[in-house]
């Protein structure tokens, strides 16, 4: 929740810098108290479906401070000028007070609780999928092992196999997974033994860091001398899944939308006085 916050301030004051006119100054403390009020508004007109003018629900709260809708969007304009201010530190004290609220406001916070699992599941990418692999012979088993690069974030492996009675390895397979770092060493290696004559489902998930290079899967190996194999794999498939800060950043950038304050609101600050 709070780094949605953050982003959505960020993108106030984009939206809000064309705003030049003189007025007054408000202090971040009171600044920060408008937008704990505004973010309450806009969470019971959601919760009650009240239909009003969103340039015009904002004015109460502005005026209850003593300020009108053009200082609040010349305020978050001069935000780029105040070398030792930012706008999210402000945002960071409206979340204080939403979160000491918190059982008040329970149901309107935690709304935005799920943004970033929302954000996570928008974004997550099939990186390797195969739904039909089968191995029959000694050469097949590279059909079964896999080498992937990797960048900060999850990655999620899923498979099914089945071990069947033509495989002539008695003392039986195994599969392997683990992380190659950039020195080449290796770290979260996982080794399984394949159990024989049912399907089974395997699964995995490594978090990944800029140490990391690589995912390396060996899922058919042997634990004696090898004999001819019998082994399907089916609904392979490797997601990775980004930093949750990263994602929401991307679900931000489409989802322009979802801000502290209404759209109408934004864009009619973003409009020249002059051309009106």
């Amino acid at each position: 929740m709070k780094r949605f916050l953050r982003m959505a301030a960020s993108a106030a004051f984009v939206l809000l810098l064309s705003a030049c006119a003189r007025h007054k100054i408000i202090p971040d403390d009171t600044l920060a108290q408008i937008f704990h009020d505004a973010f309450l508004t806009n969470a019971y007109i959601g919760s009650e479906g009240v239909k009003t003018d969103s340039l015009r629900i904002y004015e109460p709260i502005f005026a209850r401070y003593g300020y009108t809708t053009d200082d609040v969007h010349y305020t978050i304009g001069n935000f780029s000028k105040r070398k030792s201010a930012r706008l999210g530190d402000v945002v960071e004290r409206a979340i204080e007070m939403l979160e000491r609220e918190g059982k008040i406001y329970n149901q309107e916070v935690a709304v935005l609780d799920t943004i970033d699992n929302v954000a996570r599941r928008t974004f997550t990418r099939t990186v390797l999928a195969d739904s039909l692999i089968r191995v029959g012979s000694l050469r097949d088993t590279a059909r079964l092992s896999f080498t992937l690069d990797v960048e900060p974030g999850e990655y999620s492996l899923s498979l099914k196999y089945l071990v069947d009675s033509l495989d002539r390895n008695q003392r039986g397979l195994k599969g392997s997974v683990w992380l190659e770092r950039r020195d080449s060493s290796r770290t979260n290696v996982y080794t399984t033994t394949l159990r024989r004559n049912r399907e089974e489902s395997f699964s995995r998930r490594f978090t990944t860091d800029t140490t990391h290079r690589r995912l390396r899967i060996d899922f058919l190996t042997f634990n004696a001398r090898p004999e001819r194999p019998s082994v399907t794999v089916t609904d392979l498939k490797v997601e990775y899944i980004p930093p949750t800060r990263t994602a929401v950043e991307k679900l931000y950038e489409q989802q322009l939308d979802i801000r502290i304050f209404a759209d109408d609101f934004l864009r009619a600050a973003a409009i020249p006085k002059d051309s009106l």
